[in-house]
C-alpha cells in the first residue's frame, strides 16, 4: 500500500468503530478517577485491547498499560500516548460523589483516541507495511495533585515520582523508544465559530516545582494561647511573605505561586500545632523557577521563625518547561492538515504544564492540541460537545502521523531521530531534576 492508502485504511477503521470509541469516551467521562487510582478506567481500555487480541503489560506504575505493535522492520520505535486521570471539581455534573474527581481536562478523550489508534493499526493490517514499531501507552497521573497521598505512595515504595510519565521514565518504559507523540483535547467549541480545530503544540509554556509544607507548633487550650505555638499563624505569616515577594517576580518569567492549606489544625478549641500546605512554583524557564522557589522557601521558614514554630518543606520534582522538536512537529502538522484541512490548523500553539515536557528533554516529543471541548478547563462548565473531533479525528491525526514516520523504511522517523539532540540523558534527568 502507498502511504496515502494506508492512511485511508486506518481512518476507515476508526470510522467503523466510532460508536464503540465514543461510548468508551463517555464511559470514562462518567466514572472519573484520580491519579494512580485509575483502575476502572484501565479495565475499560483493556477490554478493547483484549477484543483486538493485542498483548499488553498492565499495572505499569500501578495503573498504566503498555501495548506494543511490531512492524515488518524495527528501524524506529514510536510511542503514542494518552492519559488516564481526572482532576477534582466537586460541582461538575459528572463528579464522583465520593472523591469529587471529574474529567475536566480531556484525558478521557485522550485515552479513547489511543484505543482508536489500536483499532486502526490492528484491523487495517498496516503494521506489516511499516518499517518501525508502535508502542501505545496509557499513562496514569498526569495531574500533579493529591501531593500528600502520592508522597505516601513513595514512602510505601509503590512509586518514585508523582507524575506518571516521570515514573515511566524511571521504570525504563522509554528506554527503547525513539520518539513520542500525543494530543490533548483543546477548548474550541465556544459558539463563536472558531475555525482552528488543531495545532501541533508549542515549546512555550510553564514548568514547575511542587512543595509539601508542614508547620509544627505546640498545642494548648485555645483559651490559653500563651502556652502554645500557633502553627496556623506561622503559616499565615509564611503566605504573607510569599505575597510580599510577588512584586520581585519578573513579568517575563511568568512566575506563579498558588498555595492551598490542606490542614489548618485539629480542633477549634486547641491551638493548631500541625498545619499542612501544598503549592507549586511555576514559571516559563528553569532558572527563574529555581530562584522563585528559593524565595518561597525563605518566606515560609520566616513565618515559622517569627512564631517559634518549625517549618518542614518537602521539595517535589514537578514538570519541566516545554521544548520543541521542529522536524517531528513538521510531520505532525502535515497530518493535522491532512485530517482537518489547512484552514483549520496552525503549526504553533502554546504549551502547558505537563510531564510530557520531561519526556521531551530526553527524546523527540510533540504534544499537539486537538479541539472538541468547551467551557472552563478544570471547572464545572467543562464539557466535550464534539467528541467526533476530540476522539475520532484525534485518533486519525495520531495514526496518520505514525504512518508517515514509519513508512518507506521509516525515513521520516530516522530523520527526526538523527537530527535531534537530547537536552539530557535519562540518568541526568533522574539525578538533576528528580534528585534520585
Amino acid at each position: 500500500m502507498t502511504v496515502n492508502e494506508m492512511k485511508q485504511a486506518a481512518c476507515a477503521v476508526i470510522d467503523k468503530h466510532k460508536d464503540e470509541l465514543l461510548a468508551l469516551n463517555q464511559s470514562i467521562f462518567e466514572e472519573p478517577e484520580l491519579g494512580y487510582k485509575e483502575f476502572k478506567t484501565a479495565d475499560k481500555i483493556k477490554k478493547h485491547l483484549d477484543k483486538l487480541g493485542l498483548k499488553y503489560q498492565d499495572g505499569v506504575a500501578i495503573t498504566g498499560i503498555v501495548t506494543p505493535l511490531e512492524g515488518r522492520n524495527h528501524n524506529i520505535r514510536l510511542s503514542i500516548m494518552g492519559e488516564l486521570d481526572a482532576v477534582v471539581v466537586p460541582n461538575h455534573k459528572f463528579a464522583d460523589p465520593v472523591t469529587h474527581a471529574a474529567h475536566c481536562c480531556g484525558h478521557n478523550s485522550q485515552a479513547a483516541s489511543v484505543v482508536g489508534v489500536a483499532y486502526a493499526l490492528k484491523e487495517s493490517g498496516i503494521m506489516s507495511e511499516l518499517d518501525g514499531d508502535v508502542v501505545l501507552m496509557h499513562v496514569p497521573s498526569e495531574e500533579f495533585v493529591e501531593l500528600e497521598y502520592r508522597k505516601s505512595l513513595i514512602d510505601e515504595g509503590k512509586i518514585s515520582l508523582l507524575g506518571g510519565k516521570q515514573e515511566f521514565i524511571k521504570l525504563g518504559v522509554f528506554d527503547n523508544i525513539d520518539m513520542m507523540i500525543m494530543q490533548h483535547t483543546g477548548a474550541t467549541e465556544d459558539g463563536e465559530g472558531n475555525p482552528i480545530k488543531a495545532n501541533a503544540g508549542g515549546g512555550t509554556g510553564m514548568g514547575f516545582i511542587g512543595k509539601l509544607i508542614q508547620y509544627k507548633g505546640k498545642e494548648s487550650h485555645a483559651a490559653m494561647p500563651s502556652q502554645g505555638i500557633n502553627a496556623l499563624k506561622a503559616a499565615q505569616l509564611g503566605l504573607a511573605g510569599i505575597d510580599a515577594n510577588r512584586e520581585t517576580f519578573r513579568d517575563e518569567d511568568t512566575i506563579r505561586v498558588h498555595p492551598i492549606i490542606t490542614k489548618g489544625g485539629d480542633l477549634v478549641n486547641v491551638v493548631p500545632a500541625d498545619v499542612r500546605l501544598e503549592t507549586y512554583v511555576r514559571g516559563n524557564n528553569t532558572k527563574a523557577i529555581l530562584e522563585a522557589s528559593a524565595k518561597v522557601d525563605r518566606a515560609l521558614k520566616a513565618g515559622a521563625d517569627a512564631l517559634g514554630a518549625e517549618c518542614i518543606i518537602t521539595q517535589l520534582p514537578g514538570y519541566m518547561c516545554p521544548t520543541d522538536c521542529d522536524p517531528l512537529k513538521d510531520v505532525v502538522y502535515d497530518n493535522l492538515k491532512y485530517v482537518f484541512g489547512e484552514e483549520h490548523c496552525v503549526r504553533d500553539g502554546r504549551g502547558g504544564s505537563t510531564d510530557a515536557s520531561d519526556v521531551a528533554h530526553i527524546m523527540p516529543t510533540i504534544h499537539m492540541s486537538i479541539g472538541g471541548a468547551a467551557g472552563t478547563f478544570h471547572g464545572e462548565s467543562y464539557c466535550v460537545p464534539r467528541p467526533d473531533i476530540a476522539v475520532l479525528d484525534a485518533a486519525k491525526a495520531l495514526v496518520c502521523t505514525a504512518i508517515d514516520l514509519l513508512a518507506d523504511g521509516a525515513a521520516k522517523g530516522k530523520h527526526v531521530k538523527e537530527t535531534y539532540k537530547p537536552l539530557m540523558t535519562k540518568e541526568e534527568y533522574l539525578k538533576t531534576w528528580c534528585q534520585l
